[in-house]
């Protein structure tokens, strides 16, 4: 490993980067302009869906309960919770409407949340018997709960495309093969643009994220420490994904198709826009093995929850993992020629 060699490609690739404008303004306005869309879209209580935290019973209470007498309320999702007390933390952030523990004969209302006092209002005459009981909280807003969303999909295609495309485009042009020629190593050479890829994203994340909260006043619980590293571990793997994807191809537009097949999935089934919660377990499971998943759901627990990492451990060690797999096959594949 040689410093001057790396550094001097790591810099040529950040000079390349901040020098095309039109990318430099397209990854700073992007993200804020799906802020502030969503901001107007979805401000307000106008959705009519509802959301009800069900605490599942022991094994042993269920084989003796009877039916959920409220599960056939239309309109209204169940969501299976085994701890009481992470329900009542979701309700008292406004994530979920109300809370029944139906064995314990108790539920649980937020007496600041309006959808609160609806549901509760709703099943009146079913909750007759019960314990009633309290929660307060700040309200996480719609823009607060997307951020992490959106912010991770900001950096899941500046990792993929950011890298994929610039090193098919020096395959195509020869500068792959008339870097070979030179003591510059493939190790050499891949680290370099892997670190430089990942200060473009998180500079160009932290500047986004300093921009919008002065302009949102964004919900914070956790640390921005925190946040930080599991930031910066979810676009290190998305980079090395990148890496994967691009190590053989030597068409652009091949590429950009196997892009668009990495990244639409993750865009679509991470959690980017709305919640996994109540999915069918087929798509949770799937959803598992997509990086962008545990970015996001790390990001946001760290936001929304005041997780710390031993708290998101799972999530950091997935991407550890896929990261270590995803340049071990990179390196493996890669090729500095465009002939196969």
């Amino acid at each position: 490993m040689n410093i001057k060699r790396f550094f001097a490609v790591f810099k040529a690739r950040n000079i390349e980067f901040f020098r095309d404008k039109s990318s430099l303004s397209w990854n700073l306005f992007f993200p804020v302009l799906l802020l502030v869309g969503f901001s107007f879209i979805f401000s307000g209580d106008g959705r009519s869906a509802y959301k009800v935290g069900w605490i599942e019973e022991t094994k042993k209470i269920q084989g003796e309960a009877i039916q959920n007498p409220f599960k056939d309320t239309r309109f209204i999702d169940f969501i299976n919770y085994k701890d009481i007390e992470i329900a009542k933390g979701k309700l008292s952030r406004h994530t979920i409407d109300l809370v029944i523990a139906h064995h314990r004969k108790r539920y649980w209302v937020n007496d600041e949340s309006a959808k609160s006092y609806l549901v509760e209002k709703i099943f009146s005459d079913k909750l007759e018997g019960y314990t009633r009981g309290q929660t307060r909280g700040k309200k996480i807003r719609y823009i607060d709960w997307v951020l992490p969303g959106i912010l991770g999909m900001n950096m899941m295609f500046s990792c993929l495309f950011g890298v994929g495309y610039v090193i098919v485009r020096y395959r195509k042009n020869a500068v792959l093969k008339r870097l070979k020629a030179t003591p510059l190593s493939a190790f050499e050479f891949v680290s370099a643009q892997l670190l430089s890829r990942l200060f473009i994203v998180m500079f160009m994340s932290v500047i986004v994220y300093s921009g919008c909260n002065l302009l949102f006043d964004f919900f914070m619980l956790g640390s921005y420490f925190d946040l930080f590293i599991i930031g910066m571990l979810g676009a290190f793997c998305l980079i090395s994904l990148g890496l994967l994807v691009a190590s053989r191809s030597k068409s652009e537009e091949l590429i950009g198709g196997l892009l668009n097949v990495t990244s639409w999935p993750m865009m679509m089934l991470s959690g980017v826009w709305f919640s996994l919660e109540g999915a069918p377990p087929a798509l949770k499971v799937f959803a598992d093995f997509l990086p962008l998943t545990h970015l996001v759901a790390g990001a946001r627990e760290v936001i929304t929850e005041g997780a710390t990492l031993a708290d998101i451990s799972y999530h950091v060690n997935c991407l550890l993992l896929m990261s270590a797999i995803f340049l071990s096959l990179g390196s493996y594949f890669f090729s500095w020629n465009a002939e196969r």
